[in-house]
């Protein structure tokens, strides 16, 4: 993949628009079940979808975070509500722990390659959703330092022993919006995830974390189990990414929960 420098509302401004002119399209009260395409002249525009040079393409990350017990081989996963009175997108659903779009920690250019990591941005997610931490925007001229930063080092350092383990199942491209997600997976033994992340937040910048409805603790989060999986993709408001990250998830299960 290539990348260049791009703006969070580039891609909102371009994705954003379509999703509401397919909206408006497909209104309930329309005579006709399709959208014809002289409704929908900007999506027209853009040509090719997988034609990636024709619009701009700022991928996020989502992903799934499973906390496997050692002694049982179980799993729970993190889920995420995203309120509607905090973020800009998918809002009112359902989405996985950890999300976002990748930006520079600090304002100082050589920071772009810095930060411009895929294990990092998830780090860096990770303590803003779970751990409640400020977010690392880019609106400080402090750098990130990685090696010093316990949560980042303690990670790396259970990843080396396999205690922690990441997989990257591909790329998605949503049909309404054409934003593009890189679908990720993280496997953390219990004792790991909840010696980092045993205190999260309940509630976040941008949502509330769930948990089921028998646990006291957001940090044990939703069994990894075909009767939620399949709950959550069937029956509630789950967005496109987290759903997709889901369904492979479970497909492939016995390898992605394989003991390293």
């Amino acid at each position: 993949m290539g990348f260049g420098l791009a703006t969070y509302f580039d891609k909102l401004d371009l994705s954003e628009a379509i999703a509401h002119e397919l909206a408006v399209a497909q209104a309930p009260n329309r005579k006709t079940p399709r959208a014809d395409w002289a409704e929908l002249p900007l999506r027209g525009l853009i040509g090719d979808p997988f034609d990636l040079g024709r619009r701009p393409v700022m991928p996020a990350i989502e992903t799934l975070t499973l906390r496997r017990q050692r002694n049982t081989g179980d799993s729970t996963f993190l889920l995420h509500w995203r309120d509607p009175a905090k973020v800009a997108t998918a809002a009112g659903i359902y989405g996985l722990i950890s999300a976002g779009d990748f930006q520079p920690s600090s304002v100082a250019s050589w920071d772009r390659e810095n930060d411009f990591d895929l294990w990092r941005s998830m780090v860096r997610e990770y303590s803003e959703e779970l751990l409640g931490e400020p977010e690392r925007d880019g609106s400080q001229g402090e750098p990130l330092d990685y090696e010093n930063w316990s949560l980042y080092r303690d990670l790396q350092a259970a990843r080396e022993k396999d205690r922690v383990i990441a997989f990257c199942l591909g790329i998605e491209l949503d049909t309404l919006t054409l934003t593009a997600t890189i679908l990720t997976v993280v496997v953390m033994d219990d004792d790991v995830f909840d010696d980092l992340f045993g205190n999260s937040v309940h509630v976040n910048p941008e949502g509330v974390l769930i948990t089921a409805a028998d646990s006291s603790s957001v940090s044990e989060g939703v069994p990894f189990t075909e009767a939620s999986v399949t709950r959550l993709l069937t029956q509630e408001p789950m967005a496109s990414p987290g759903a997709c990250i889901l369904d492979r998830s479970w497909r492939f299960r016995d390898i992605i929960l394989a003991r390293g």
